[in-house]
């Protein structure tokens, strides 16, 4: 089997991941499949691809949607492929996240060039652990979901985005402007009461006494990390 940088493909069209699986196994790559976006969030942090191409047309998520799941946690290079040719489409998956952007049909060879692109921008990129355990606490990436001494915790979605940016920076100060600008978006940096009530909530469902914390701490003036377990 190849020992070349993995490729994660999410789209639904059979027809077209076969042709982009021989086209990029013939270059080396080792190719992975999802033919929806919960699959393809689950695999994205399983297997931690190098590169994932990205279809828009998705049957459970719109590729949209997939694209920021992503972003809540991951920094992998994404590259749309989609049949959306308007400027508004690839400006909201730019403005998403996204690294470039192809439109269907395309050249196979500007394909691989824009692949060779991404993969060079992505050296050094850090492994992302399927699962992340901060002593009775556990944050499942591959599927979203949080327990706490073995049970689940219902979070919304702001809610996890936040505890799962923390725990890939575990024992890590992050401050207030980056979760606001990854979470919320760039026009949120200043918006901190949003992030005040979504930390208030986690602590809430977590059992935290912000006297005294046992996962959430506040660094005053700075921002938020989740405490590295002993």
């Amino acid at each position: 089997m190849s020992q070349g940088p993995s490729i994660l493909l999410i789209d639904d069209e059979a027809q077209i991941r076969k042709f982009l699986r021989i086209a990029l196994s013939a270059q080396g790559y080792r190719v992975l499949e999802a033919a929806n976006g919960e699959d393809g969030l689950a695999q994205a942090a399983l297997h931690s691809p190098d590169l994932v191409v990205l279809d828009l047309g998705l049957p459970d998520l719109d590729g949209q949607q997939v694209l920021r799941g992503l972003r809540e946690w991951s920094q992998v290079p994404v590259l749309v492929l989609s049949v959306r040719a308007s400027e508004g489409e690839k400006v909201l998956a730019l403005d998403g996240g996204a690294n470039d952007y192809v439109t269907k049909p395309f050249g196979i060879q500007e394909f691989l060039a824009r692949v060779r692109v991404l993969l060079r921008q992505g050296q050094g990129r850090e492994a992302l652990p399927a699962s992340i355990a901060c002593g009775a606490l556990n944050i499942d990436l591959a599927y979203r979901r949080v327990s706490l001494d073995g049970t689940e915790i219902a979070l919304t979605p702001k809610e996890y985005a936040v505890l799962a940016l923390l725990a890939q920076h575990l024992g890590r100060v992050v401050t207030q402007q980056q979760l606001l600008r990854d979470i919320w978006g760039p026009s949120h940096v200043g918006d901190s009461h949003y992030l005040r009530v979504v930390v208030g909530h986690l602590r809430q469902k977590l059992g935290d006494d912000p006297a005294a914390p046992r996962y959430l701490i506040t660094e005053a003036g700075v921002g938020y990390r989740l405490r590295e377990p002993a």
